[in-house]
């Protein structure tokens, strides 16, 4: 299953610290696993059940987030240099995770992607944190999971969680 979600994710491969990229990868192995899924299956999965139809995959959306991010990000530290301190592999890890609980909140039934029973009751940002939690990856990560939508609005941010919320939202109002 590794081989396969760097095939189709290889930015998890931007992750320089092999432990912290091992944890990543696991956290999208164990949601996998709850679903019964297989790596493959994200790419019929909607990144969102608000647009119909949903113009891109689950997978792109992932990668989408981790570009716009990382590149953001690179920019930022080019102009700004540590008057905005970043810290790049836990950006790319929070990027790489930020919607990793919506194969637990989305299932598929009858052919088409609907809210599960967890869903209607853990939005993605809740269940992305316990699967991240469960992997014991780091609290400045699962604050980046935690904030990222709707959840983390009027609440702090930290600098990577405010890239991470813009690059989300930058591959979302465009395809809306």
């Amino acid at each position: 299953m590794k081989q396969k979600l760097s095939e189709l994710i290889p930015e998890f491969n931007l992750i320089q610290n092999k432990e912290l990229k091992d944890k990543v990868v696991r956290v999208w192995e164990k949601a996998l696993k709850i679903r019964n899924m297989q790596p493959e299956d994200m790419l019929r999965m909607p990144f969102t059940l608000l647009i119909k139809p949903c113009p891109a995959n689950f997978i792109e959306h992932t990668r989408g987030v981790v570009q716009v991010a990382y590149a953001a990000a690179q920019a930022l530290q080019k102009v700004y240099g540590e008057k905005i301190p970043l810290n790049m592999e836990y950006l790319l890890a929070g990027a790489l995770l930020h919607d990793v609980g919506k194969i637990l909140e989305y299932i598929e039934k009858d052919g088409e992607f609907v809210k599960s029973t967890e869903g209607k009751y853990l939005r993605h940002p809740f269940s992305g944190v316990g699967l991240a939690f469960d992997e014991g990856v780091p609290d400045e990560i699962l604050h980046m999971i935690a904030v990222h939508a709707g959840e983390g609005d009027g609440k702090w941010r930290s600098n990577e969680a405010i890239v991470i919320h813009h690059a989300d939202f930058t591959n979302f109002e465009p395809l809306h």
